[in-house]
């Protein structure tokens, strides 16, 4: 009747299978592979969001301390404005010009420096108040902050309880109303119902989870898969430049692919995507008939350091026309923005979307992750993470992803 203890049980969980879960889980797909139950070639990929094992109530936001970190600088400013104005001289200390600068050691130093030259003269109660708060608080809430900054990294948000948890909108209730939780983004690729791909994400959104998933299946199979369905949520120019680039044919569609496919987006004269373009001349036409010349064209650059470049086109003469109200609201003539590599790719994804195979595809898709996703979390009750940490949750999801494989194995 022994039973080994919960610790042996982590530990195996935890610290020996970490290093070897992924290969394990590559074998066992390949095995399946082999009795024909799934192929490697075509997958189907989405993801969904699982709450992390974290306290609902404790969380950092990066916004809330920059603004702190502003406030505080602005509060250091008047005091400095103030010694200047009584000392009738410079504090020794140089003035910081930007929150970055507002490291623990400099802020001690700064209301040090201005406590010294203060010292002597004679200042309201007020100001001596705000003096000794400074020294008092100031160095200690810089501290927290850059702490905070730090932990945050490039992530928005993150739960205090695990850190490494972002808060995303979640849909849980019947009305589907959005409660914000720490949870994580996980990533899945199917076939034939077979989990043959994951990855985990502190992004709320899919659209730059795609190249990362992708890259990991690369490594893990060391081929790339000829074809990928997926939804709207990752149908940008940097995937679809990817797939492009790496001769993976791509069925994803686009945010607006359901939409101008609608009588009320055909309708709309407001909308620039009904504008007809002229490529010989390099302008477009409104719905009068208006030309839209060239204006300039500019490089944006995405959080992921991808570079798009936009061109921007203005009417010539939008006073008194009819149908400016229904058209556009701002002053003066109408301005649209197009990325016109992205149009192209869009035309090039709606073509291969719209052919017999790319039906068969969109339908195939609502019946592939989708299904996976509502065996794992509704029929199981699996919607809640156990474990802390980023590096700890993907070793419990790798073993529920083996789980779901096995499961499906009919002996």
């Amino acid at each position: 009747m022994q039973k080994p203890d919960h610790n042996t049980i982590n530990n195996f969980r935890g610290k020996r299978i970490e290093p070897v879960l992924k290969l394990l889980f590559r074998d066992i797909v390949i095995h399946l592979h082999e009795a024909g139950l799934l192929t490697l070639k075509d997958i189907y990929t989405d993801g969904t969001k699982l709450e992390a094992n974290a306290n609902k109530f404790t969380f950092i936001w990066k916004k809330a301390v920059q603004g702190r970190q502003e406030k505080m600088l602005d509060r250091i400013h008047t005091l400095w404005d103030y010694a200047v104005s009584v000392t009738k001289q410079e504090v020794q200390e140089t003035k910081p010009e930007s929150p970055e600068e507002l490291t623990p050691d400099r802020v001690q130093s700064i209301v040090d420096a201005l406590n010294k030259s203060l010292q002597g003269y004679e200042i309201g109660s007020k100001k001596k108040a705000q003096i000794r708060r400074a020294v008092k608080e100031y160095p200690e809430q810089a501290r927290r902050n850059n702490k905070a900054l730090e932990e945050l990294a490039d992530k928005n948000s993150c739960s205090k309880t695990d850190k490494d948890a972002t808060f995303m909108r979640m849909k849980e209730d019947h009305m589907n109303n959005g409660h914000l939780k720490a949870a994580y983004n996980w990533q899945i690729s199917t076939n034939n119902q077979f989990i043959v791909n994951y990855t985990v994400h502190q992004t709320a959104g899919d659209t730059t989870t795609l190249i990362p998933h992708l890259e990991q299946y690369c490594k893990l199979y060391e081929t790339k898969p000829e074809e990928v369905t997926a939804d709207a949520g990752y149908g940008s120019e940097e995937n679809y430049t990817y797939l492009e680039a790496n001769e993976i044919i791509g069925f994803v569609k686009f945010n607006m692919y359901d939409k101008e496919t609608k009588k009320k987006y055909v309708t709309d004269i407001s909308k620039s995507g009904n504008f007809y373009y002229n490529e010989k001349e390099d302008c477009f036409y409104c719905t009068i008939g208006q030309k839209l010349s060239w204006l300039k064209t500019q490089n944006e650059k995405s959080k992921t350091g991808f570079v798009q470049e936009l061109s921007y086109y203005e009417a010539q003469n939008c006073e008194g026309c009819p149908l400016r109200a229904k058209c556009f609201k701002a002053v003066g003539n109408r301005i649209i923005k197009v990325n016109h590599k992205l149009r192209k790719l869009r035309e090039t994804a709606r073509q291969r979307l719209n052919s017999p195979e790319g039906i068969i595809k969109k339908v195939r898709r609502t019946i592939e992750p989708e299904a996976v996703f509502g065996q794992i979390k509704q029929n199981k009750g699996y919607r809640r993470l156990m474990l802390r940490g980023q590096q700890k949750v993907e070793i419990e999801l790798g073993i529920m992803a083996i789980a779901h494989n096995l499961s499906k194995i009919r002996v």
